[in-house]
């Protein structure tokens, strides 16, 4: 069973940066797309960043040029270095994955990021 676990979550202060991470276990298949999306509080689930295997990454409007997504493909792993933080960026960050054909999506279990001093 394919399993996405976070880690890199915590309480920053404003400026500051962190970086997440997210491995996926319990399949031998390399994600196809793995990305970060993030639900601040009383909001609804939004795009962070994606990469897809060969492509450029997509960012959220509201992160572009602050956050970085990169992976490593051959330990579907995937990371987001996030910098300039700003209360706004407080949110429960999930990581995604999308894996083999037909494509099937799975989500982490979430890390809490909050931004604050």
């Amino acid at each position: 069973q394919v399993r996405l676990v976070e880690s890199g979550g915590g309480l920053v202060q404003p400026g500051g940066s962190l970086t997440l991470s997210c491995a996926a276990s319990g399949t031998t298949t390399r994600a196809i797309v793995m990305g970060w999306y993030r639900q601040p509080p009383g909001q609804q689930r939004q795009l962070v960043a994606t990469l897809s295997s060969g492509t450029n990454p997509n960012y959220g409007d509201s992160v572009k040029g602050r956050f970085t997504i990169s992976r490593d493909s051959a330990k579907n792993t995937v990371y987001l270095q996030m910098n300039s933080l700003n209360p706004e960026d407080t949110a429960v960050y999930y990581c995604n994955a999308g894996i083999g054909v037909p494509l099937r999506g799975y989500w982490g279990q979430g890390t809490q990021v909050t931004v604050s001093s």
